[in-house]
């Protein structure tokens, strides 16, 4: 299906939507894409949604590293689930259209649980830290309250500077097409879609870059770089791998998400970026999310005792 692009001399905001291009560029794999995408969301949802309940219910499980966890993968189910519906609708329908409002409130949203992700994968390496560099102060310093505010300023300290950002970007005028390159209404390809000079947004996307992604990430540096330093110390090989093994997962989802984000958002751009964003994207906005209950299961002995009480039952 080809879509007619709105001339250059008009203004898209009077047209009020856009055309969500997503794969339409391989006409012939649309069933195949849908298929696909759907089996994803389900495992998903299931994956996600079982870990989440397992740290609800199972009484080994009630400690912050789970409480954490818990949360972590209550926030991949929302994460994905502002982008993959959408997708898949797109996939079935071939009706790609989104209105300027459900633009906004997508980017926005998705805005907000990528800064949520990113402090709260900066929170559990500091939980990490603590528990492995500072042992007998741990029950002291992570407190039942002290985990609360950890989670609540996770999940509400990007809001304001989120919506903020995205207002600024709509506030601009699209002129030169509708058509975003993308399966979801990221920045970089809205941004592609503005009349005049966009310097000053493409900084302020990159401060808020800097402070929402790379600050978070360097912290998770710095933990990381403490808790190696005090395992390589330790006397037992058994100690050492012990130790090594209750971060390996984090980590992994660290790699994951911090190393896609990063790319998309602070690499140079050029012309033709468009297809390497939307692969890039899929990284930390469907395959962390879709390996985050595999990653945090397979090497952890605790929670697969608890999905076997659970699956028992």
């Amino acid at each position: 299906m080809k879509y007619k692009e709105i001339p250059p001399q008009e203004n898209l905001t009077k047209w009020m939507e856009f055309v969500l291009l997503d794969f339409a560029d391989v006409p012939h794999l649309q069933w195949f894409l849908f298929g696909l995408f759907l089996i994803i969301y389900v495992c998903i949802l299931l994956g996600n949604g079982t870990i989440f309940l397992i740290t609800k219910v199972d009484p080994a499980l009630q400690t912050p590293m789970y409480f954490f966890l818990g949360n972590f993968s209550f926030l991949e189910i929302c994460y994905v689930s502002i982008t993959l519906p959408r997708m898949l609708t797109n996939l079935w329908t071939q009706k790609r259209t989104i209105s300027l409002v459900a633009c906004a409130a997508q980017m926005c949203c998705v805005l907000m649980l990528g800064a949520t992700e990113c402090f709260l994968l900066a929170v559990m390496s500091y939980d990490r830290y603590v528990a492995i560099c500072n042992p007998l102060h741990y029950p002291l310093v992570m407190n039942h309250k002290v985990c609360v505010q950890l989670v609540t300023g996770s999940w509400v300290g990007g809001i304001p500077v989120q919506i903020g950002q995205t207002f600024q970007i709509f506030s601009m005028s699209f002129c030169a097409s509708n058509i975003i390159n993308h399966f979801f209404c990221d920045i970089p390809p809205i941004l592609k879609l503005a009349c005049g000079d966009t310097f000053i947004h493409e900084m302020m996307v990159y401060v808020v870059a800097v402070l929402f992604v790379t600050i978070p990430f360097l912290l998770i540096l710095a933990s990381y770089g403490k808790i190696i330093s005090m395992v390589l110390k330790l006397p037992s090989a058994t100690g050492r791998a012990k130790a090594f093994s209750t971060c390996s997962s984090h980590l992994t989802v660290v790699v994951l998400f911090f190393g896609s984000a990063i790319i998309t958002y602070l690499r140079p751009k050029t012309q033709n970026s468009e297809g390497t964003d939307k692969v890039l994207s899929l990284f930390y906005t469907i395959v962390t999310p879709l390996f985050n209950p595999l990653i945090y299961s397979l090497r952890n002995k605790d929670v697969i005792m608890a999905l076997k009480k659970l699956f028992c039952k």
